[in-house]
């Protein structure tokens, strides 16, 4: 196993992960300034209230983008298990 070996597959991970992570991150910060600027325009300044929208918000991309990002995660370690011969060898 050469080093360059173990930085593709290091950086092919933080791909993933990024790529896995990005439309939760994404939804929870545009609902988070949402409600932001609903509570600026209101002059309501309740820290919990921005808990329950960014829930559902985050809820319901897992339902929509769930099935995506976890065939990109199975792809990735299927890959990667069958790659282990040509790794190691």
């Amino acid at each position: 196993m050469t080093p360059d070996t173990v930085l593709n597959e290091g950086r092919q991970a933080l791909q993933l992960a990024m790529l896995v992570a990005a439309p939760l991150l994404i939804t929870a910060l545009l609902v988070g300034v949402l409600i932001g600027m609903l509570q600026a325009a209101t002059q309501i300044n309740e820290m919990t209230l921005s808990f329950i929208p960014k829930l559902a918000a985050i809820a319901a991309v897992m339902v929509i983008a769930g099935p995506w990002m976890l065939r990109l995660m199975v792809d990735f370690t299927r890959e990667l298990y069958q790659n282990i011969p040509s790794i190691i060898g």
